[in-house]
């Protein structure tokens, strides 16, 4: 990761009432943004000029949370309380799959090398496997407790979650063997988690203020975040190589940059570290960001669960 922003605007995008609650936010295949209205039941759609449309679950409690773009041109997501796996077409036709296992409490998801969907089991500690046609597999941790939160594909074809409780980042292969690898810091909890552009997989640790960093070999490298009781929530990889994360305790947007091997910046030299950190303030006070992803037009977007989207675009150079 070697390129570094020189400036950064940020503008919010009302969405819906502070009572909705904008959770998880995805990419869609139509160029706009997907997010979730956690606390209402509905699954929102917002274009690029600005046009703000919403459609409504069967239940209104079923708490939709992650959503990601499938392979067959859906939006996919979780309803962690209401134990489902959802799909809403680009056209607002929703149908929704019961899980098999009660109180799975699914959470994240994300698109396998199969072209099916992985999710996470919170409630029950499973992965779960579910096809386009909606045929769901399940697989064991070999943890209890580990409340496993989200997941994401890696590029060496498994998909890589995190398990908040057990303190622990997992993966799976796609016929279902688990590997697990403790994180070094006691009470990181680790939440969200993203492919980056360097091979590895980078979480955030919501317990401990740092962003991690894991290769497919398992070695774990940790950065602590300037201020450890930011509360880091989700993270995305952009276009130019860094990762951007949600600071939910700070009401602020970070990004992160590393190169293993050539320091990038005359800071990162100066100070014989691998990785630069740059922090954003947004500009609504407590707005309790939360999923973030990279948008159609190359910015990066995160959800404020106080009822807005926030855009957020770098000019980088070299």
């Amino acid at each position: 990761m070697t390129s570094r922003p020189t400036t950064v605007s940020i503008t919010e995008f009302p969405v819906s009432d502070a009572e909705a609650g904008p959770y998880g936010i995805a990419s869609g295949p139509d160029g706009a943004l997907w997010f979730t209205l956690v606390h209402a039941g509905r699954i929102g759609r917002l274009a690029l000029d600005g046009e703000v449309t919403s459609y409504a679950l069967e239940s209104t409690t079923g708490g939709p949370s992650i959503i990601t773009a499938g392979p067959d041109g859906a939006l996919w997501f979780t309803e962690f309380r209401g134990h489902r796996i959802g799909r809403i077409s680009t056209t607002g036709e929703v149908t929704s799959f019961a899980l098999p296992t009660p109180g799975a409490g699914p959470f994240g998801i994300a698109v396998g090398a199969d072209d099916a969907l992985w999710f996470t089991e919170s409630g029950v500690d499973r992965i779960g496997r579910i096809t386009t046609a909606g045929e769901v597999t399940e697989f064991p941790l070999p943890l209890t407790g580990a409340f496993a939160s989200a997941i994401a594909a890696g590029s060496d074809g498994r998909l890589w979650f995190t398990m908040n409780q057990a303190n622990a980042i997992g993966a799976i292969t796609l016929d279902g063997e688990i590997t697990v690898h403790p994180l070094p810091t006691p009470g990181a909890a680790p939440v969200g988690i993203a492919a980056g552009g360097d091979g590895a997989v980078w979480f955030v640790e919501i317990g401990a203020g740092q962003i991690g960093r894991i290769t497919p070999d398992g070695k774990i490298d940790e950065f602590p975040l300037p201020d450890r009781e930011c509360r880091p929530h989700a993270i995305v990889a952009d276009g130019d190589g860094a990762c951007w994360f949600t600071e939910w305790g700070a009401n602020r947007v970070g990004r992160i940059t590393y190169d293993a091997g050539h320091p990038s910046t005359h800071e990162v030299h100066e100070t014989h570290e691998t990785h630069k950190i740059s922090e954003y303030e947004l500009p609504t006070p407590s707005s309790e960001p939360h999923g973030i992803t990279l948008g159609p037009d190359g910015a990066v977007w995160t959800a404020l669960e106080t009822g807005a989207l926030a855009r957020v675009e770098a000019r980088c150079q070299q």
